[in-house]
């Protein structure tokens, strides 16, 4: 798809820069498919809910109580 934007200066150079990209398209192309994929992330992350983790010490009191 091709499209015509207006990216200010500073934070163009800021994505060539972080992305190391030799070309303003692959900059572009890294930075959506960058956003693509945590998004992608967020989505799976959300879909198995929140637990709770024990600390080290439940654990280890846990590994403790069941050696014995």
């Amino acid at each position: 798809m091709k499209t015509t934007i207006d990216i200010p200066d500073e934070a163009f150079g800021v994505l060539m820069d972080l992305t190391q990209a030799e070309t303003k398209r692959e900059a572009i192309l890294a930075a959506v498919e960058d956003f693509n994929r945590r998004h992608q992330v967020e989505s799976v992350v959300a879909s198995f809910g929140q637990w709770k983790m024990d600390t080290n010490d439940a654990i280890e009191a846990a590994d403790v109580a069941d050696a014995q």
